[in-house]
C-alpha cells in the first residue's frame, strides 16, 4: 500500500470513527508530510495530530487508528535488536515475569513494545476455524504474565529495607502502575495490528474505536460512559452558558428609537443617515420539561435534566415533570447543590410516576393537563423528552395540542434515530404533527439544541 493510499484510508477511518476531518485539514496533513522525516514515526504521528485533531477527547481514537494505518512493525519484519538477557521465544514463564518486572521498574518504551510484541506472538494466538488463520487475544497474554501481581516483588527489590509507605514507595508504585498500563496498551496495539493483517485494516478500524463521548448514542450508553457524562455536566453547562451570554450580547438590537433617530437627522438636512435603537430587552424564557423516565430512555432523560438544571440561570424558571404511565413533578430532586447520584436515586424511589409499569403517553399527558396545566403559559417553553412509544395506547393528541397552544414555544426531543420513528408502537409522526420533533441521540445534538432553545 502506497503512502497516498494509507493517507486517504486513515483520513476516511477518522471520519467514520466520529472524528471530524475537513477536506482542507486533510490537505494540510498531506502538505505536512512533505516537510518531516517520514522514517521518524513519532514525527509522523505529531504532524497528523497537529493538523487533524481538534479536541483532546479525539486523541485516544486518533492514536488507535494511527497505530493501525502506520504500524511500528509488521509480521515477518525483523529489525536489528539490542542484545537480550533472555530468549523471549523459549524462556519459561517465571523468567519472563522476572524480565517484565525489570521493564516495569525502568524499561524504555522501545523495550516494552518489543517485549509486548514477542509475548503476543507467543501467547496471544489460537487456531481459527479457517485453515491458515489465527485468532489473536490480549487476555491470554495478560493471563500468562499477570503483570498486576508483580507489585510486591518490585517494591521489595526497589525499597531494599527503606521505610514502607514513604515517598519512595509512592513513586515506585506510580512508576509500576504507569508502565503496566503502557504494557497493556502495547499488547492491545499489537493484537489489533495482527488482526488487521489477517482481516484488513478497515474491518478492525470500525470496531477498535468508540465514538467520542459527545457522539455516543444515549440509548447505547454504558454505565461507565454515563458516569463520565455526569462528571461533564457542569463543565459543559459553563461552556454553553458562556456561549449563550455572548450570543445574547452581540448582534441584538432593540426597537427603533424614533425620537433619537429624527433628532439625529436634523444634522443631515432631515435625512436619517444614522438610525438609533433602544437597548434590547433581556428575555429569559420559563422552561417546563416533561420527560419519559421509563427504562428504555432513562439515560437520555436523566442527562438532559441534569444539563438543563445546570443551565437554569439561563431561564427565568425551570420546572420538571416525569412520567411512565402517570406524571409527577420532580423539580424538588434537582435543587442547587444536590448530589447527582442521590438526586437520581430519589427520583427513582420517591417520585409517583408509575401505575402499571408500561409507558402510556396519552394518560400521562391527560394527568399533566389536569394536575399541572397552569405550569404552561404564554411565557413558557415546553420541552418534551421521549421516544413517543406508547404501547399502542391512545396518544391524547387533543390534550397535547391544547398544551402547545398555550405555550410560547414547544419542542420534542426524541433519542431514537429518525429511521426508527413510526415503527412498532411509535407514534412519532402523529406527535410531530402537533409539536416539532427533533432527533437528539447524543450530547453534541443536545448541546446544539439547547443553544437554540436559550
Amino acid at each position: 500500500m502506497s503512502l497516498i493510499d494509507r493517507h486517504v484510508g486513515f483520513v476516511r477511518a477518522l471520519r467514520e470513527a466520529g472524528i471530524p476531518v475537513s477536506v482542507a485539514e486533510g490537505l494540510d496533513a498531506a502538505h505536512a508530510l512533505r516537510v518531516i522525516e517520514l522514517s521518524e514515526r513519532e514525527s509522523l504521528r505529531a504532524a497528523y495530530a497537529a493538523t487533524l485533531v481538534k479536541k483532546p477527547a479525539y486523541r485516544p481514537g486518533f492514536d488507535v487508528l494511527f497505530d493501525l494505518w502506520f504500524p511500528a512493525s509488521t509480521s515477518g519484519m525483523h529489525a536489528e535488536r539490542a542484545e537480550r538477557p533472555i530468549d523471549l521465544e523459549t524462556a519459561p514463564v517465571p523468567e519472563l515475569r522476572d524480565h517484565l518486572a525489570r521493564l516495569l521498574t525502568g524499561g524504555g518504551d522501545q523495550e516494552l513494545r518489543e517485549f509486548a510484541q514477542a509475548m503476543v506472538g507467543r501467547f496471544g494466538h489460537q487456531p481459527a476455524a479457517t485453515p491458515g488463520r489465527q485468532n489473536w487475544f490480549s487476555y491470554s497474554v495478560m493471563r500468562a504474565l499477570s503483570p498486576e501481581t508483580l507489585m510486591a516483588r518490585i517494591l521489595q527489590n526497589v525499597l531494599q529495607g527503606q521505610e514502607r509507605g514513604g515517598l519512595a514507595e509512592r513513586n515506585a508504585r506510580r512508576t509500576v502502575y504507569d508502565n503496566t498500563r503502557r504494557f497493556e496498551e502495547a499488547v492491545a496495539t499489537d493484537v489489533r495490528r495482527r488482526i488487521a493483517e489477517d482481516s484488513g485494516i478497515e474491518r478492525i478500524a470500525r470496531s477498535a474505536v468508540r465514538p467520542p463521548l459527545d457522539q455516543i448514542d444515549f440509548l447505547r450508553i454504558t454505565k461507565a460512559d454515563l458516569a463520565r457524562l455526569r462528571r461533564e455536566v457542569h463543565p459543559l453547562a459553563r461552556r454553553l452558558a458562556t456561549r449563550l451570554t455572548i450570543k445574547q450580547r452581540k448582534g441584538r438590537r432593540g426597537r427603533l428609537d424614533f425620537r433619537r433617530t429624527v433628532r439625529a437627522s436634523l444634522q443631515s438636512g432631515g435625512v436619517p443617515l444614522t438610525t438609533h435603537f433602544r437597548p434590547p430587552r433581556p428575555h429569559k424564557p420559563e422552561l417546563v420539561v416533561l420527560c419519559d423516565t421509563s427504562d428504555s430512555v432513562s439515560s437520555f432523560a436523566h442527562f438532559t435534566l441534569l444539563l438543563t438544571y445546570a443551565l437554569r440561570e439561563q431561564f427565568t424558571k425551570v420546572r420538571a415533570f416525569g412520567f411512565v404511565d402517570t406524571v409527577d413533578e420532580i423539580t424538588r430532586f434537582f435543587v442547587p447543590g444536590a448530589d447527582v447520584v442521590e438526586a437520581l436515586t430519589r427520583l427513582t424511589t420517591e417520585a409517583d410516576m408509575v401505575r402499571f409499569g408500561r409507558t402510556n403517553y396519552g394518560h400521562s399527558l391527560e394527568r399533566f393537563a389536569e394536575r399541572y396545566g397552569d405550569a404552561v403559559g404564554p411565557r413558557t417553553s415546553l420541552l418534551i423528552l421521549g421516544d413517543a412509544r406508547s404501547n399502542y395506547q391512545p396518544p391524547a393528541l387533543d390534550v397535547l395540542r391544547s398544551l402547545v397552544g398555550r405555550s410560547r414555544h414547544a419542542y420534542w426531543l426524541n433519542p431514537e434515530p429518525v429511521a426508527q420513528w413510526d415503527t412498532g408502537d411509535s407514534v412519532a409522526s402523529e406527535y410531530g404533527a402537533v409539536v416539532p420533533m427533533h432527533e437528539c441521540r447524543n450530547v453534541a445534538q443536545l448541546t446544539a439544541f439547547i443553544e437554540t432553545l436559550a
